[in-house]
């Protein structure tokens, strides 16, 4: 390698380093001074640093045969950072990509351009009132819930945590729930600040003051007393399923609606952002976001049945253990799950198959499915063995679904991987609620067998912050359209 090759290679490197420096302090601006939250095709740059952005771009080059230079970006973005906007999710990748590689773009002005492809938020205020949010629990659900919410605390932010609620605690109580919020084995550090205010019972968090209230039901609590009113509480404990259980919730002083972060009994509505949010009206005071395992494979079902037609499937889920399970073999009432879950791997039921019909209607009666519970703390594999209504073949289904997690409604839900070495730990802390495994698909005819992997903690919790802000009537749109 002769001199002249590496500083090329080397000024090459530094000069996308750069312009991913300037870019940084824009992206947090836009979200601070207008809730306006920047991704790169599909990749969140909401809390990015240089090397995620960089690393972005690079990706772009998969999806569309041709490089996405920085350079391109940065004036796209500083021209948007001049704008008056609404609160939106901005794809600053395609925005530039459309700009600098389109023939219909060239010659264009740049101002103009992103005038008419944001026309439906430019020039807009958003007078949306913040909303309060309760947890109620703070397991893993809900301290990945914590950190969603508090990664987007500033004054434009309009889901403030204000309460985490748990059962009555010992002395230290408070210090070890902070400090499973700061460390996490799993997903790594907590990305901030974090302080304990023994006195009045209250957790700091970048900025967020979250009051930790002890109570044994939720019926129990006045929150009013703490400056919270017309709050939603998300319950992450499972504990109460149903409109009868939930509805303890309602009682409280100072909350108007209830979501569940696990699947919904009787007549509780069941959602899968993307696929059935259209469900969801104004009345809803109580609704379940599902399960991990539904979230992720109803997206990918709905979207090969509109495509290709779903005749009838088997879903296999290989999971990773859960807090339900036994560190070493010991009782549990349920078959099977007894047994050490570091140790083994373990056949057990899943209700995924079916609840996929509570979203998605057209699937009633069509899908079967299990489980097997293995030996890693996260980011589970579901395998969809499915007849289709017409034959197709691999590289067709793998180019659709890719189009899919791109340029469709479906595109935070379906994320999608042509890498031939990826493994589950590279999917921790993937946002999307299902990511496809486009080298392990396999088609013959009108047979086709799909690998999708889930963070089922982390994706999950994105899933679950969707309906929250559907709740909350924060419909913000994703552009360009």
């Amino acid at each position: 390698m002769n001199q002249q090759f590496e500083q090329e290679l080397m000024g090459s490197w530094q000069e996308r380093q750069e312009y991913a420096e300037l870019m940084l302090p824009l992206l947090g601006q836009l979200y601070r001074k207008s809730a306006v939250e920047v991704s790169i095709f599909g990749r969140p740059m909401l809390g990015a640093n240089t090397i995620d952005i960089i690393k972005a771009h690079r990706t772009v080059r998969l999806h569309t045969g041709n490089k996405l230079k920085l350079r391109e970006s940065w004036p796209v973005l500083q021209e948007l950072s001049q704008l008056t906007l609404a609160p939106a999710q901005i794809d600053l990748g395609k925005l530039a990509y459309n700009f600098h590689h389109k023939d219909s773009n060239k010659g264009k002005d740049l101002k103009e351009y992103l005038q008419s492809e944001l026309s439906e938020i430019v020039g807009q205020v958003d007078k949306h009132p913040p909303q309060d949010v309760i947890l109620y629990g703070f397991g893993r659900i809900g301290r990945l819930l914590a950190r969603l919410l508090i990664e987007r605390q500033g004054k434009n932010n309009k889901l403030r945590l204000k309460a985490i609620v748990v059962r009555g605690g010992k002395e230290g109580d408070l210090e070890k729930r902070a400090s499973l919020l700061r460390r996490d084995s799993v997903h790594g550090p907590f990305n901030g600040s974090i302080t304990v205010d023994t006195e009045k019972n209250a957790i700091k968090a970048n900025g967020s003051y979250i009051q930790v209230i002890y109570a044994n039901s939720p019926d129990d609590i006045d929150y009013t007393q703490y400056g919270i009113d017309n709050a939603i509480v998300i319950d992450n404990t499972g504990i109460w399923r149903d409109k009868e259980g939930l509805g303890l919730h309602l009682k409280a002083k100072g909350t108007k609606k209830a979501i569940l972060t696990a699947p919904g009994k009787g007549d509780v509505k069941n959602i899968v952002f993307g696929v059935n949010d259209n469900d969801i009206s104004e009345q809803d005071d109580i609704l379940s976001a599902a399960s991990c395992t539904t979230n992720a494979i109803t997206p990918v079902l709905k979207a090969l049945d509109e495509r290709y037609g779903i005749k009838n499937g088997h879903v296999e889920t290989v999971h990773s253990f859960t807090n339900d399970q036994n560190l070493i073999d010991n009782y549990h009432k349920a078959e099977r799950r007894g047994r050490s879950a570091p140790l083994n791997m373990v056949i057990t039921e899943t209700g995924a198959a079916k609840a996929v019909s509570k979203a998605y209607p057209k699937l009633e009666g069509k899908l079967t499915g299990n489980a097997i519970r293995v030996p890693t703390p996260n980011v589970s594999l579901a395998i969809l063995n499915l007849n289709l209504q017409q034959g197709t073949n691999k590289d067709e289904i793998n180019d659709f679904l890719r189009d899919m997690s791109l340029f469709s409604n479906l595109q935070n839900q379906i994320d999608y991987t042509s890498s031939r070495e990826i493994v589950s730990t590279d999917l921790v802390g993937s946002r999307a609620a299902a990511v496809v495994d486009s080298q392990a698909t396999i088609v013959a005819d009108d047979r086709a067998t799909l690998y999708v992997w889930y963070d089922n903690e982390f994706g999950y919790s994105c899933q679950v912050m969707r309906v929250v802000q559907c709740m909350a009537g924060l419909n913000y749109p994703l552009l360009p359209a």
